[in-house]
């Protein structure tokens, strides 16, 4: 009995792993199709695995253009995301009292509010700074950095503060005993033993500011700073779709978060498990 519940664990798995890959399947063999070939079969391979498709896509899309940008928000809106969430969990958990309770529970709170319902005051709130202070938020690739910052920080803070919470205040004590600074005991002793809810909260980040269209498509309107989901955008047109060149613009997408993600998968679940049980 035991041997045929095993057997069928197995095969659900199977299952379920064919289900969550079809649809990558499907992208990257359509990818290869023309258009007639595609609206004959979508779930055959294709005839031939000929990269005239991807290239197409790729001028289309101006795709050095589009991933340098993708490539320049992403980056820069982890590493500023990773930096300030790390200090502002540790303060947080290293002052205690009211209103550090306070200030966490609202961070909380915001990771509960729908973005829909905040984009248009939020453009309205952008363009008014840069009108009035003159500092250029809207339709530049800083301010859409500085959104990401601020939409994303909530969930670090979140698993930043339960696993900071799991490290004994005696290391910090003792560095303070040897002469460390408050700036030299966060970085010599506190982050590098954040690296596996780092690389955790690196990887959910990574992802959703990627694969992220709404936002940049409220903030950049200028062709030249438009990321890689706006450029995929341009296959999809008001009477006629694309599919075979969107198929490869998508695998084009998709492939730089799978390198990155097959690279510090092994972080994720003891990360997530650490910083947001403990």
């Amino acid at each position: 009995m035991r041997k045929l519940f095993g057997y069928s664990k197995e095969i659900l798995l199977v299952l379920l792993a064919i289900v969550f890959l079809s649809p990558i399947y499907i992208i990257f063999v359509n990818s290869f199709k023309d258009r007639q070939e595609l609206y004959d079969n979508a779930l055959s391979l294709p005839s031939s695995f000929s990269l005239q498709y991807y290239m197409e896509a790729m001028e289309k899309m101006n795709f050095l253009s589009a991933i340098a940008n993708s490539l320049y928000v992403t980056i820069l809106s982890v590493i500023i995301i990773v930096v300030l969430s790390s200090m502002t969990a540790w303060m947080l958990v290293r002052t205690g009292g009211k209103w550090s309770t306070i200030i966490f529970m609202t961070f909380i709170a915001t990771m509960l509010i729908p973005f829909q319902t905040l984009m248009m005051p939020l453009m309205q709130f952008m363009s008014s700074i840069t009108s009035n202070l003159n500092i250029p938020m809207y339709n530049t690739r800083e301010g859409l950095i500085f959104m990401n910052v601020g939409f994303h920080a909530s969930l670090s803070v979140f698993l930043y503060h339960g696993f900071i919470k799991s490290i004994p205040i005696t290391l910090e004590e003792a560095a303070t005993i040897d002469g460390a600074s408050k700036f030299g005991v966060f970085w010599r002793i506190i982050f590098p033993m954040l690296k596996p809810i780092t690389a955790t909260v690196m990887i959910l980040n990574v992802i959703s500011i990627w694969n992220d269209f709404l936002l940049p498509s409220l903030t950049l309107i200028d062709v030249d700073l438009r990321t890689i989901p706006l450029s995929t955008f341009y296959f999809f047109g008001e009477f006629s779709i694309q599919w075979n060149l969107a198929m490869a613009g998508l695998t084009l997408t998709i492939i730089p978060v799978i390198i990155f993600y097959a690279l510090a998968q092994k972080h994720i679940i003891k990360g997530i498990g650490e910083g947001a049980v403990k």
